[in-house]
């Protein structure tokens, strides 16, 4: 029996006619009046708002690329597993393009459920962001989908599922997008995808760990704020979470299968207490475990480019390059005003650009699960040596790691200072005790229930109510963090803090937000944002 997660229930929300696309709305919202708009006031995925602003992105030279979604067995550094990958590699096989061009992407589903792809930080066409039930129909199994949509920004992106827990098997891969115009000098270059990993190690599934994490931590509550708050709205108790007035959800889901993975006493002061919820039995970057890492070569002296993508499910990742110092360049595509640091620190969804000249040697390029008490490894070698051992931890992980919250946006992508026009306050709210993750007290459910309207600037308001931190994500836009703070489409927003980014709406369709904690997002801990007509 498979775990029922959003899949079950996000058909419910559309509305199909003639092959439109359209979530029906809810009929209040605390963004707009007490009274929502009918759905027909509601620019839709497919709308003529929506061709009209990919006109506007231009489009240049068709990148093709083939993509199938299927069960594979990857090796992950002597260490073989079962899984779903984008054909037989972890990650996926990298897409690169050029900011100007078409990406055409047909998807082929081979898994035995349905699928969708997202793709994570661009603006692009809403119908093409791989939301099933909000922007599209799930692909079904055995079944194709073309995505197709002009790439208009440069930076460092990546591509996952948008269906149940899949994002935390082995389906992720990077995007980069190439700046025709790139301001940057270096000799190198090389992406890093850090990943926390348990799909196949001892009978293990991210669905069961959801099933097991669903059924709460009784009296041990850990995650505090709301956990006696009566959650009003929507009842999705058939879904795999756990119900709004018992410990223990009426229908759970099966029994989950392999070893607890419920964390226990991961802690950081770095997230305001409470590191995460899963125990993952290996940490990677490039598919490989500490054992049998990865090594980069490049000669002393060069400067590479590291593009650091974050695609774990639950953990946070501190960077570091053991006897170097970082300069960074961006983040989540966008340029910042250059910052030396020794260490980064990058949540769930999180891209850091940096720039590095190598020195002589055999480095340990380390990321640490930050609270878990873990680390996964990549080498870079220019010379002769031995190697580090796996769990080694170079100084620079000792030296405060820089946040966003430190960085200011370059001039050239700076947003321009103006009133809002829109607030929105999201409240985080649920705890671990019973699993309840939400926004504003209310489980995720498919109709738009926070609206704007073209040419607003809007404020979004996060309130995390809850003990634990969330690294909150914006489909189909970039904010901008408070005093002329980085561009960044997904930010960390620690428990009992309050953080207030901004947005132009200049992209119309329904968007969805949400927490990129896998396990928190499929339990409830996500919204759906809609353009007005």
């Amino acid at each position: 029996m498979r775990i029922p997660t959003r899949r079950a229930v996000l058909g419910a929300g559309i509305a199909a006619a003639g092959g439109s696309l359209l979530a029906a709305c809810s009929k209040g919202s605390d963004s707009g009046p007490s009274a929502a708009p009918a759905p027909t006031d509601l620019v839709s995925p497919d709308g003529k708002e929506v061709a009209a602003a990919e006109g506007k992105r231009g489009g240049g030279p068709v990148r093709k690329v083939a993509l199938t979604a299927t069960p594979t067995r990857l090796d992950l550094g002597g260490r073989t597993v079962t899984t779903w990958a984008y054909g037989d590699r972890l990650p996926g096989k990298e897409i690169r393009v050029t900011a100007g061009d078409t990406l055409a992407v047909t998807l082929a589903n081979h898994l035995p459920e349905p699928t969708s792809l997202h793709w994570h930080g661009l603006a692009l066409r809403n119908d093409m962001d791989g939301v099933p039930g909000i922007t599209q129909r799930p692909v079904k199994a055995g079944a194709s989908f073309d995505y197709r949509f002009a790439v208009a920004h440069p930076g460092t992106y990546w591509f996952h599922p948008h269906s149940g827990t899949q994002q935390d098997r082995g389906l992720y891969a990077p995007l980069i997008v190439e700046d025709p115009k790139e301001p940057l000098a270096y000799d190198k270059e090389w992406v890093v995808v850090l990943d926390d990993w348990v799909d196949g190690v001892d009978g293990s599934t991210p669905d069961a760990v959801l099933a097991e994490l669903s059924r709460g931590m009784g009296g041990m509550d850990h995650g505090g704020g709301t956990g006696g708050m009566d959650h009003g709205g929507h009842d999705m108790s058939h879904m795999s979470m756990t119900s709004r007035t018992s410990r223990t959800p009426a229908s759970a889901g099966p029994s989950p299968t392999g070893p607890s993975r419920m964390m226990m006493g991961a802690t950081s002061p770095l997230l305001g207490g409470d590191a995460g919820d899963v125990a993952y039995p290996h940490y990677l970057v490039n598919g490989r475990t500490p054992e049998d890492p990865e090594t980069f070569t490049a000669k002393p002296g060069d400067r590479v480019r590291i593009r650091f993508v974050n695609a774990g499910g639950d953990t946070a990742f501190r960077v570091a390059l053991g006897g170097h110092r970082m300069t960074v360049t961006h983040t989540d595509g966008f340029p910042v005003e250059h910052t030396q640091t020794d260490a980064l620190l990058l949540g769930m969804g999180e891209r850091y650009d940096v720039l590095v000249e190598v020195k002589d040697g055999v480095f340990p390029l380390t990321a640490l699960a930050e609270g878990k008490k873990r680390s996964a490894l990549a080498l870079l070698r220019t010379g002769g040596g031995a190697a580090p051992d796996a769990d080694v931890r170079p100084r620079e992980l000792a030296a405060a790691p820089l946040t966003a919250d430190r960085l200011r946006a370059d001039r050239s992508v700076a947003l321009g200072e103006r009133r809002p026009d829109r607030t929105i306050t999201l409240r985080l709210t649920g705890s671990m005790a019973k699993y309840d993750w939400a926004i504003n007290g209310r489980k995720y459910t498919p109709e738009p229930r926070h609206l704007v309207g073209a040419g607003e600037r809007v404020r979004l308001v996060f309130v995390n109510d809850t003990e634990m931190w969330h690294p909150m994500h914006l489909h189909g836009h970039t904010f901008a963090l408070p005093g002329r703070g980085p561009r960044k489409d997904t930010a960390i927003v620690l428990p009992g803090r309050r953080l207030a980014v901004d947005f132009d709406a200049d992209n119309p369709g329904l968007w969805m937000i949400h927490c990129h904690n896998v396990y928190h997002a499929e339990s409830g801990m996500m919204t759906v944002l809609g353009y007005r007509k």
